[in-house]
């Protein structure tokens, strides 16, 4: 089988290897210089690193791709910054950090570097987790799922790693039937004459599970889909505060029938 490798002109290449170890030279400038970027530790610049990867992935959502640029530049910083910090501790440094995920690409990439067939993306996943269980010496499929994940793309990790290994249904329409299942399920334990809190709350989370699965069947990302209708409410909402505002009219003194005509009015305007 022939492989198409596609190369970089050597202008582009000098170009982006010039780019990087100018960051490279800044970082040392500022670490050795700045009071600010002295003092920083991987433990203080771990909280910035999370909020500078949610402001990324607000960009990709709303599509801008100057915005994408500059965080991803704000994100190559820390990366240089971690970097920078483990190579005081003679931990490791950037080379060996590159290096280490250029040896794990191809390692697990053994249909682009090796001689595995892999004409499909399932079989691409199902030999990298595979090849990722393997290298980790993990006792279980799921040993490699951050604990601290937020729980919805947990529950869509765990669902991967476990298709990747074959535990997974046959097709979309088995998943719907278990959705409607734990419905029928979650519905009736709230409808039961004794409250069992702990239950209702099982129930719900076996709801959630099921319809991410089902989401995973229909290719969409349960989590960016939610966070598009989050962006949809907090975009309509805010035209009903405005709305209100311009008639004179003060939100918690409104009915919910008065608000909802504000509502369907940036609905309509929303197809418009």
């Amino acid at each position: 089988m022939t492989k198409k490798i596609i190369k970089y002109t050597d202008l582009e290449r000098s170009d982006k290897l010039a780019a990087f170890d100018r960051l490279l030279t800044i970082m040392d400038e500022l670490r050795e210089n700045c009071p600010w970027d002295k003092k920083q530790t991987m433990e203080s610049l771990r909280h910035l690193t999370i909020e500078e990867t949610y402001e990324l992935s607000d960009a990709i959502l709303e599509g801008d791709l100057e915005e994408i640029k500059e965080e991803l530049g704000d994100i190559m910083l820390h990366l240089t910054f971690y970097a920078r910090l483990a190579a005081e501790k003679k931990a490791f440094d950037m080379a060996s950090v590159l290096n280490g995920i250029s040896d794990k690409l191809i390692r697990r990439h053994p249909h682009i570097y090796g001689d595995t067939l892999a004409e499909d993306e399932a079989t691409v996943k199902a030999n990298w987790e595979q090849i990722k269980l393997k290298e980790k010496e993990n006792t279980s499929v799921l040993g490699g799922v951050p604990r601290s994940l937020p729980a919805l793309v947990k529950a869509m990790r765990i669902q991967e790693k476990a298709s990747g290994v074959g535990f997974d249904w046959e097709n979309g329409d088995q998943v719907w039937d278990k959705v409607e299942e734990e419905i029928k399920e979650f519905k009736a334990e709230i409808q039961a004459e004794t409250v069992n809190l702990k239950r209702k709350n099982e129930e719900f989370g076996d709801v959630l599970f099921s319809l991410i699965n089902y989401a995973r069947f229909q290719d969409i990302n349960p989590e960016e889909a939610l966070e598009r209708t989050n962006k949809k409410f907090i975009k309509r909402f805010q035209y009903l505060e405005r709305a209100s505002k311009r008639e004179g009219k003060s939100l918690v003194e409104m009915t919910l029938s008065e608000m909802d005509i504000y509502w369907e009015e940036t609905k309509k305007n929303e197809k418009n």
